[in-house]
């Protein structure tokens, strides 16, 4: 990759480069871990609500008392985003408003962004990577998170040459994943609520791990950023183990799971009666390749990939992903190469708000991983013509009707205010895109 190098020469002529973080939960945290022993990258300030909590967690990851001295910690991110001295800024909330709006702002002052907000992403991310195109900076996935290491190896596959049959990652999952709540969600983690409070791990965020929120989020965002297509009906989580992937990957005509080839899709690693499936994948990612010709095919079997009965299709995979502990790749390509590590390009696949319950007229909906809605993936060409509600903006607003259980819920069910930055925005990107 040689950015170890590009860094050194940047270093000796120019400095470190420097850096806006936003947001400094678990994967903020944990980049912030790296960035003592990288030499090069500069955390020149730190924006969140909870600014003794922000210190606390330097402090917690190793950051020595010096360091923490001469970095800026504020509650606003507006003044930093237009700061001169910042380059490249780090968008970890969470939060799809903020991270519309930090976006944007950032986009505006000719800031390279870092989307660890996948939830942002997904809602609006073919429009921001437009703007940022036009605007002549860099908007990238996360590279440590499951999206960008999908979207390298679809991007390493095509560039050798081969069909990508299929993309994605493991998770655990079982159908009634999709009715967990907050309320009983540490059962499934092997927790007690004692546990998980103690260990500063939120209910809702973890839940939606497990509902399949998080899930259809990721799928979304990889079918946008490479061209991958995905499954009609959502997401079907079939069981699968590594050993397994090119067999089951592949298009139903030949006896796979899919609809065709060039396709998202998530393994489970529990059999539908909950048992576990042989040398699971749910830390991992992977991709499924195609063969382009007989010869390609018998290297795959000369060269020990695990391959379908046909000898066509051939799995690769990683098992295990670091998450913001490889953040820095995002920001060194950014700023050294001026490319992303993933980037949205088109609208092919969006996260609908689906129903956990029977919902009654005023009630509130609680958005990604809560007590009210779960996430489920669907083709952006549905998305726009039912004028689905999308899971981004399913958090505070107010159900118009009574809904039962299991629907996908839409614009017209739910009280929206026109007014919101991320509604403009979305509605902005729904007029803009698919394109033709």
């Amino acid at each position: 990759m040689n950015l170890s190098n590009l860094l050194d020469q940047r270093v000796r002529n120019y400095g470190p480069i420097r850096v806006l973080l936003i947001g400094a939960g678990k994967f903020g945290s944990m980049f912030l871990a790296q960035v003592p022993t990288i030499k090069g990258i500069e955390v020149v300030a730190i924006v969140d609500l909870d600014l003794d909590r922000a210190r606390s967690a330097c402090r917690e990851v190793g950051w020595d008392d010096d360091r923490i001295s001469k970095t800026r910690f504020v509650n606003d991110a507006s003044e930093e985003l237009s700061s001169l001295d910042i380059e490249v800024v780090i968008e970890a909330t969470g939060n799809p408003e903020a991270g519309i709006k930090h976006a944007l702002a950032a986009i505006e002052a000719g800031k390279h962004i870092i989307m660890v907000n996948v939830e942002a992403d997904v809602l609006a991310g073919p429009l921001l990577a437009e703007k940022a195109r036009q605007r002549g900076v860099v908007y990238s996935m996360a590279y440590g998170d499951q999206p960008a290491l999908v979207s390298e190896m679809v991007d390493w596959a095509r560039s050798a040459g081969f069909t990508v049959a299929a993309a994605g990652k493991g998770t655990k999952y079982l159908p009634s994943f999709h009715q967990v709540t907050p309320d009983d969600v540490w059962q499934h983690y092997g927790l007690t609520e004692e546990a998980a409070k103690a260990a500063g791990m939120n209910p809702q965020m973890f839940n939606s791990f497990l509902d399949g929120t998080k899930s259809a989020i990721e799928m979304a965002a990889i079918a946008n950023a490479c061209g991958l297509m995905v499954p009609e009906d959502g997401l079907g989580f079939p069981p699968c183990g590594v050993d397994d992937l090119a067999h089951v990957m592949r298009p139903k005509s030949i006896g796979g799971h899919l609809e065709c080839d060039e396709m998202v899709e998530v393994v489970s690693s529990l059999e539908r009666d909950g048992r576990p499936v042989f040398r699971d994948l749910r830390w991992g990612v992977y991709v499924v390749l195609k063969a382009p010709n007989d010869y390609a095919a018998a290297c795959f079997k000369q060269y020990g990939l695990p391959t379908d009965a046909t000898g066509r299709y051939a799995a690769m995979y990683k098992p295990f992903h670091l998450i913001g502990l490889e953040l820095s790749i995002s920001v060194l390509s950014a700023a050294l190469r001026g490319e992303s590590t993933g980037s949205s390009r088109e609208w092919r696949g969006d996260v609908a708000a689906v129903s956990k319950r029977a919902l009654k007229a005023g009630e509130i909906l609680d958005g990604e991983g809560g007590f009210t809605v779960y996430g489920h993936l669907v083709p952006a060409h549905r998305s726009k013509a039912q004028k689905l509600l999308p899971i981004g903006l399913a958090h505070g607003i107010r159900v118009l009707r009574d809904v039962p259980a299991g629907v996908t819920l839409s614009e017209d069910d739910v009280e929206i205010d026109a007014t919101r930055l991320s509604v403009k925005i979305r509605r902005e990107m729904r007029s803009h895109f698919p394109k033709k």
